[in-house]
């Protein structure tokens, strides 16, 4: 009674009390229910994954994405990714394939092997690709090697002892979306805090206080099962450096591939990832602080073609194309059989 009558007169005085912000973005119910084959993007000779838009100022939309040779089977995404470019005239497709963009380094590099998890984004007047790539530390390998690695796959020695724990996140800078791409000569950062042995899947905005928030997936610290952490880290600059947050963003459930940004309409962050059943959001007010998301689950792990319905063998790395404080797109990529491509989903 006395905290009713306490807000009474609090509102007879014209006091305002401030009410902490809602999350109040949805598109579950305007995700677009049937793909056609425009909305479908695969590669004869490739397995084509991890997907990331961006529009340039000519109209055209832009995909950055990670392909590797089907020759060396599914788990060669470790030892012989690339990120390519396309180019449409739509968000949801379809799509030409341009150029490769960028490919292992080399030996002598940190990013020697690989190069995957691709995100572009536009800050300033420059381009920042964002990836993932790793190495065989001191230990001599040959292209054999690798392929060997690559065919056997998680049990192999290189996989577990180099090949998996040496993977680190970085970025290369450019002044046009057409390249040429500069990488950095260090990763962008190390594991730490919420996150243990690697960092992967980047994601990153710029906020409102215009620093930037990156989020990247790692072990879960302490921990004996197979369960990864998300954690985010925050910059004074797009190429770091990165000062890992305390909190992580999920540790209550496996997740991973992290779609990121600020939503300047709502002044809110989102955040779409997947999990081992659906795909879900999660959000913050503040950039630090995350919780599930009003609309947690966006949708289950099946989709609907002009075949029918379809549920693949894995259904990962969403991405969500953004335009004026809007979602446009949601991309995903899907394995079937030993095929894999990335679907895209309008959002109407």
């Amino acid at each position: 009674m006395k905290k009713f009558l306490f807000l009474f007169l609090m509102l007879c005085a014209g006091i305002v009390i401030a009410q902490p912000k809602t999350d109040e973005l949805f598109f579950e119910d305007r995700l677009k229910k049937t793909l056609t084959e425009d909305n479908i993007f695969r590669s004869d000779e490739y397995y084509n994954w991890c997907s990331s838009i961006i529009k340039s100022d000519d109209g055209k939309y832009h995909l950055f994405y990670s392909r590797w040779p089907k020759k060396y089977g599914f788990l060669s995404w470790l030892t012989h990714s690339e990120v390519a470019h396309a180019v449409s005239d739509s968000p949801a497709g379809p799509w030409e394939y341009k150029e490769t963009v960028m490919q292992s380094h080399g030996k002598g590099h940190w990013d020697a092997i690989t190069v995957h998890n691709p995100k572009i984004k536009k800050f300033g007047d420059k381009y920042y690709l964002y990836y993932v790539s790793t190495n065989m530390g001191d230990q001599d390998y040959t292209e054999e090697e690798l392929v060997e690695t690559a065919k056997v796959g998680y049990s192999h020695p290189n996989w577990k002892k180099y090949l998996r724990p040496n993977q680190r996140t970085g970025v290369a800078v450019a002044s046009s979306l057409n390249g040429p791409w500069e990488r950095m000569d260090q990763p962008l950062i190390e594991p730490s805090g919420p996150i243990a042995t690697i960092t992967v899947n980047p994601a990153i905005t710029q906020g409102k206080d215009g620093k930037y928030y990156l989020i990247v997936k790692g072990d879960k610290p302490n921990e004996t099962r197979f369960i990864r952490n998300q954690a985010i880290a925050i910059s004074d600059s797009p190429t770091g450096p990165f000062k890992m947050m305390d909190k992580p963003v999920i540790d209550y459930l496996d997740t991973e591939d992290m779609s990121l940004w600020y939503d300047g309409k709502r002044d809110y962050y989102y955040g779409v990832f997947h999990a081992n059943s659906f795909i879900g959001m999660v959000s913050s007010a503040d950039g630090f602080n995350w919780k599930k998301a009003t609309e947690y689950v966006l949708m289950d792990k099946i989709l609907q073609t002009s075949d029918g319905l379809m549920k693949p063998d894995r259904l990962e790395r969403p991405f969500v194309y953004v335009e004026n404080d809007e979602p446009q797109v949601l991309s995903l990529a899907v394995k079937k059989g030993d095929d894999a491509y990335i679907v895209f989903i309008p959002v109407q």
